[in-house]
């Protein structure tokens, strides 16, 4: 109904389920949401979507991500936590070299650009890619928090914006976020692909047997 929020069924299942977990391990019986365990009473195996999302993190992980910082401190902490993490960083000061970085082969997969730099700022960056309709999932990750940096930095092509200081377990979440998102980019274009190959042999069938 317009004006209302209608809670989603999944939702409404686990707020259900928690209240009488709540209620039994008051009483001293032991209670544990059906989505936790298996038939057998086992933890549960990962669900495919689970096994799906750490192929594409497992896939996208092997390109470059090209960091745009022009302060030392925070470029040395990133580039330090994309190698913990094992990711390959490729490690630029400004926009310029960002640019240069981004259009280098292999592509890289992701970005994570600062927004004030000299040269060419991070939005600078942003537009230039989507110009080129390049692929990069592109991370804007700066101290300029108004709403208003973050819908000009949107609208420039950024996909992912996260203001400093960042928690760090946050932004390793958004790149495997934005790996995941590259990954269905990849399938839908490989579907489309078939789909255009059928529609061209489905034509050539016309054109040969006349109906």
């Amino acid at each position: 109904m317009v004006g209302e929020y209608e809670l989603p069924l999944g939702w409404a299942r686990r707020v259900l389920f928690f209240g009488t977990h709540c209620m039994l391990n008051a009483k001293g019986i032991p209670f544990s949401p059906p989505w936790q365990i298996s038939d057998t009473g086992k933890p549960a195996e990962p669900k495919a979507t689970e096994l799906n999302a750490r192929a594409a993190v497992a896939r996208f992980a092997q390109l470059p991500i090209i960091i745009a910082e022009d302060d030392l401190v925070s470029r040395t902490l990133i580039s330090n936590l994309m190698a913990k993490w094992g990711f390959k960083a490729v490690v630029t000061q400004d926009g310029h070299e960002a640019m240069k970085a981004l259009r280098a082969e292999p592509g890289p997969a992701l970005a994570i650009l600062d927004w004030m730099m000299p040269g060419m700022d991070g939005v600078q960056v942003c537009r230039r890619i989507r110009e080129r309709n390049k692929m990069v999932y592109l991370i804007m990750l700066t101290s300029r928090g108004t709403k208003e940096n973050i819908v000009e930095a949107l609208h420039a092509g950024a996909d992912d914006y996260l203001i400093k200081p960042f928690d760090k377990n946050e932004l390793l979440a958004r790149i495997q976020v934005g790996f995941r998102i590259l990954d269905l980019y990849v399938a839908l274009a490989a579907r489309v692909k078939q789909l255009e190959q059928a529609t061209a042999e489905i034509d050539e069938l016309k054109f040969r047997i006349p109906l």
